[in-house]
């Protein structure tokens, strides 16, 4: 994820492939990263899921359906009306016990991904899904699987197959600290390198997205590379809020029709559309439509940029 302007990014780099850059002599250096172990907290034990929702089934107002891990109470008469993404439902907090009903299967992520690291876990995908309920959930089927399958492109491009959890030339590590902004890089000028599934960096993305889903990612930037749910909700964050170089998000691009390749200029914008470098959009839709094949989706209009 490269530099932009403010508070946002304006779009993202292949971090494990970047070039490297000579550190200034004033540079310092960051604590060691904590190494890669999952982030376990004490909590109540979640409820026991309601019946799986369903598109066909009428709900009445008071009845309870689960939907990607967690319950929701219909508030009033219902149907065809996805739980997290419209008003007409409640959420009752996260709940076990039932299998997930993300639009992609367990073992299609581990076809679609078949050499990645042990880090990138479907699960901490599925429970990442909270954080942003219309991911994969607006539209039709065809609809949710493509975004789904655009999303999935877009981290098996910056991670190199899911294979990478932090960028891996070090030398650019002290480049991701903006110390323009009020807030600073308190983790240390070289914290906020690219972590993840794409790569998310940089002290001011760490600090919005942070605030936007609760956890204190810029005084623990650590977080993202030793938790899968918190790398994958990085990840969300940026495809459902923030336009980059674009016009749009991501997730609106999907959802609205302009397709895959408004999702590439959200996301990298002229370093690689309009001519910037037509190699790396050719490999991106080339994913894209490699992706989609293994979930029996056609991969839709406005490929390219």
């Amino acid at each position: 994820m490269r530099r932009g302007v403010a508070i946002v990014a304006a779009g993202l780099v292949s971090a494990v492939v970047a070039t490297a850059a000579a550190a200034p002599g004033a540079a310092t250096t960051a604590p060691a990263a904590a190494p890669l172990a999952v982030v376990t907290e004490t909590t109540a034990p979640a409820s026991t899921c309601a019946g799986a929702w369903s598109e066909t089934t009428a709900y009445q107002g008071g009845a309870t359906a689960s939907h990607h891990g967690r319950n929701f109470v219909a508030k009033w008469w219902t149907q065809r009306e996805s739980p997290g993404a419209t008003s007409v439902w409640t959420d009752a907090g996260a709940c076990a016990g039932l299998e997930s009903d993300f639009v992609i299967s367990e073992a299609e992520f581990d076809a679609i991904f078949p050499t990645r690291a042990a880090f990138y876990t479907y699960q901490g995908l599925v429970d990442a899904l909270a954080a942003y309920p219309r991911f994969a959930n607006t539209g039709t089927d065809t609809m949710k699987t493509q975004e789904a399958a655009a999303f999935l492109t877009h981290a098996d491009f910056e991670s190199v197959g899911l294979r990478y959890v932090k960028e891996i030339n070090t030398a650019n590590y002290w480049i991701k600290c903006d110390y323009s902004q009020s807030f600073g890089c308190p983790a240390g000028q070289e914290a906020y390198y690219g972590r993840g599934p794409i790569m998310f960096s940089w002290n001011f993305n760490y600090k919005a997205a942070g605030d936007a889903l609760g956890i204190d990612l810029l005084n623990d930037p650590w977080l993202v590379e030793q938790d899968p749910s918190i790398a994958w909700q990085t990840a969300l964050w940026y495809w459902n809020t923030q336009n980059g170089p674009g016009v749009m998000t991501s997730h609106e691009a999907m959802v609205g029709g302009a397709g895959f390749g408004q999702t590439i200029n959200s996301l990298n914008g002229a370093l690689e559309c309009n001519g910037g470098n037509p190699a790396s959009v050719a490999s991106r839709v080339a994913r894209y439509e490699k992706i989609t094949a293994i979930l029996g989706v056609e991969p839709g209009s406005g490929l390219s940029c």
